[in-house]
């Protein structure tokens, strides 16, 4: 896999003192130099009031020096409920 830490210059979201940055379908949260992070990929879309809103997302955690190295995954529905367990998941993972 290619090494991205140079890719990306500038300034990020920070949530928690965290950065959180969005690529298309795929939120990434976490710091590079500790021991994991959080990738969400939206999986599908739902039409809510006129917009389009992410709708089944696939939450994981993974190892940040080995992106292979799943160390937990998972899917919800909704982007605030990834959002908050995959918090959860990486907190407890990083503790």
């Amino acid at each position: 896999m290619a090494d991205i830490t140079n890719l990306v210059e500038g300034k990020y979201l920070m949530y928690k003192d965290r950065p959180l940055v969005r690529e298309g379908n795929t939120i990434c949260y976490g710091d590079k130099t500790e021991k994991c992070i959080l990738i969400l990929e939206i999986m599908s879309y739902k039409e809510e009031g006129g917009n389009q809103v992410p709708d089944k997302i696939f939450v994981q955690v993974i190892d940040s020096k080995d992106p292979n190295k799943i160390i937990k995954q998972g899917a919800k529905e909704g982007l605030y409920d990834a959002f908050s367990i995959g918090v959860v998941w990486l907190e407890h993972a990083l503790a």
